[in-house]
Parts: C-alpha cells; structure tokens; sequence
C-alpha cells in the first residue's frame, strides 16, 4: 500500500449523521484484503436525487445504469464496490448490475430502479456474480457503519479516505450537507475517475438537486486535473431525504437556494482538492489562476493547458521555476493571447512583464516559493476581463510507481 500523501489532512473530518441515510460496509475481498470494499446508503421513501456522469464515450455498465434511472428522480439506496470498475465488460456488465439491483430490492423491499450503482477499479474484468451477490446479502447485514468506513469503502489508490460537511444555516432551513470521494489518478476536468456521493436532509425536488450538482461539479470536480485523463466511471450523486421538514427548495427562486447551493458547492469543492491532495504521487497541490483573459472559458482553457502539462508539472515536483514552461503552455493552449502582455507569477513573484523577464525577477525567490506544499500560479493575459483557477498537482516518480503495477 502507498503511505499516505504529505498533502493529506490531519484526520478524517467529523461528519453528522444524515437524517435517513443508514450507512453498511463491508470487506468482501473482491479485490482488497483487510478493508471495506462495499458501501451501501439506504434511504427513505421519498429522497430524492440528482447526478452528473463521465463523459467518456466507453461509460461503465454502473454509469449507464444511472443514467437510465436518473429521470425519475427518486432514490432508496446507493452501492459501491471497489477495485472492479466493471467496465468495458459488455453484456456482462449489464447483467452483473441487474443482478446486484435485484438483490438488493429484494433484501430492502425498495424498487430496483430505485437503487443506484458505481463501481470504481479495473477495467476490462468481469464482476464474479456469485461473490457479489453474496457479499452483498452480507452488506445489508453490516448496518450501522461510520463515515470513515464508508468512505474507505470506495477507494483504490487512494492514501487517504475523504469527507466534507457543510452548514446550511438556519434563516430559511437548517441541515446539512455531507459528503464523501474517491480519486487519487485518471484525474481531469469533465469528471474524472472519482466518485462522490452527497447526503442533505434538506428537501428540495430533484430539479433542483441536479441544478445544484451540476452547477457545483462544474466548478469544482471539474477544474481538477491529476493526468489529464478522463476515466469510465466518474458518477456524483447528490441525494435528500428531505427529514429537515422544510417547504422543497425547488430552485433558484426559493429562499433557501442560495444558502444550500453554497452548502453544496462547499462540499464538492473541498472534496475535489482533497481528490487532488491525494494525486497518485504528489509531493505538490497546485492552484493555476489565469485572469485577463478574453473570456471565463477562455481563463479555464488556458489554465488548464498549463495545469495539464507534463513539463510544468515535473518542474514543479524538482522546485525550478523554469518558466518558460508556462509560456509554452499558454501558448499552446489555442486561446486568444499576446506575448507582450503576458505577465506571470509564482506565489508572489512576478516573472515576466510585457513580454520579457521582469527586472526585478529573482529565480532563487521563485524557487523558495516552489519549495512549499501548496503552490499558486498566477497568469495575467491582459486580453480582457475573463478569469479562472484549475487546481492540480505536481508529476513525480511515484506516479509511474503506483500505475506501472496499478492491475498487480
């Protein structure tokens, strides 16, 4: 097992119990040995739900199962098993997600198109469907389980278990939001390989929910990058049961939305840096701001180029501040920009200004900013008015370690 990442938080944060939410997990060894594997959330009548899903053309049998429930927009449970994806598995797939639904309705007496899936691992390998389905039967079994139990349940490469909570303050409702993730590698903008599941006992109807989901992943889950790459599996499910008794929010124009869609943005936002704290390898946790661009579109395409490359992230990992490496990558990134009014910074020194080197730049004051844990990257265009922020973090020997022997 990897040791834990140096940019993990001190501990697993103390997260509430949820209204309506029962929590299982178990250690069914389909992969791991010694831990939890499968989680499994049990909700009430009623709990509604939204979701966002990889966009990835070769989506796993889970997330196309997800996706066909989704409309509904009704939930009684949520499971997970770790360490098989089961992706790219063809009919079998579809087969093994049926069989984990039908046993699953049957043990809760809940509908199975009311029962939702993820499945996070390795891809191309068949799901044992008489393991899972007896481990399952065990699963609902295991009632009473901890969030830190849960939360490792869904991990792979992980170092650390994840978890956030957020407040939704009393004025119009008072609940919470609490979360949980996995990802640690195939990290990148547009969903990644992470799953996370959220939990409020804050009503509100599933328009609004998936409002909230949606706006908050495009903020958060997806302005991380660990590799660039984008996995099969990458599900966010945000789910209420609505026990706080409050009128549904059912939008924008509740009194109560502003309020809960901070709440959930919060959580998904601290859990996509955690996601990025734990990037397979990293030594480094890396915010790339880009402002004076033409556009907000154009500020995250940019940042992402930088955040994306190779060579800027290993110069990161050996604290130089080579950069032209940044140049290259603005350059590069195919949006609207002018070497003569680029202007860079590395924590708080400025690099270049007007197209050249800035006359009072210091290499060896730039160097000690990169020898910090966490790192900022400045970009100013000087195009426009367009900002934006990609979180990421550095390239080292531990991420070819940890994916050169990922199936072993």
């Amino acid at each position: 097992m990897s040791p834990i990442s140096p940019l993990a938080p001190a501990s697993f944060p103390e997260l509430p119990v949820v209204p309506g939410v029962a929590l299982h997990a178990y250690a069914a060894n389909l992969r791991y040995s010694g831990r939890p594997d499968l989680f499994l959330a049990v909700m009430p009548e009623g709990t509604t739900v939204g979701g966002v899903f990889t966009q990835s053309a070769c989506p796993s049998a889970p997330v196309d199962w997800c996706k066909n429930i989704l409309p509904s927009g009704y939930a009684r449970a949520v499971v997970c098993n770790a360490g098989n994806a089961n992706a790219f598995t063809g009919s079998s797939g579809a087969a093994s997600v049926q069989a984990e639904v039908d046993t699953l309705s049957a043990a809760l007496g809940v509908p199975a198109n009311e029962i939702y899936v993820a499945s996070t691992g390795v891809i191309g390998e068949t799901l044992d469907d008489g393991q899972m389905v007896a481990a399952l039967g065990h699963l609902v079994e295991a009632k009473g389980a901890a969030w830190p139990d849960a939360a490792k349940a869904i991990t792979t490469t992980d170092t650390f278990s994840k978890g956030a909570v957020a407040v939704v303050p009393g004025t119009h409702v008072s609940g919470s939001v609490v979360g949980i993730a996995k990802g640690s590698g195939m990290i990148a903008p547009d969903m990644a390989t992470m799953l996370g599941f959220l939990f409020t006992d804050v009503a509100a109807t599933s328009e609004a929910l998936q409002l909230a989901v949606s706006s908050a992943t495009n903020e958060s889950f997806n302005r991380i990058t660990v590799d660039s790459d984008t996995s099969t599996s990458d599900t966010v499910l945000l789910f209420s049961t609505g026990a706080a008794g409050n009128e549904p929010i059912d939008g924008p124009n509740h009194p109560a939305w502003a309020d809960f869609s901070a709440a959930v943005f919060e959580v998904c936002l601290d859990l996509a840096h955690q996601i990025v704290r734990d990037g397979e390898g990293a030594n480094k946790f890396i915010e790339i701001h880009v402002e004076g661009a033409v556009s907000d579109e154009s500020a995250e395409v940019v940042a992402r180029s930088i955040a994306d490359s190779p060579l800027v992230k290993t110069a990161m990992a050996a604290e130089d501040a080579n950069w032209g490496r940044i140049v290259m990558a603005v350059g590069k990134a195919g949006e609207p920009a002018d070497r003569d009014k680029l202007a860079i910074w590395i924590g708080e020194e400025q690099i270049t200004e007007a197209g050249l080197v800035h006359p009072d730049y210091s290499e060896d004051r730039a160097n000690e900013f990169l020898k910090q844990d966490d790192i900022v990257v400045r970009v100013d265009m000087g195009m426009g008015m367009g900002s934006g922020s990609v979180w990421t973090c550095d390239l080292t020997h531990g991420y070819i370690e940890i994916n050169a022997g990922y199936r072993s």
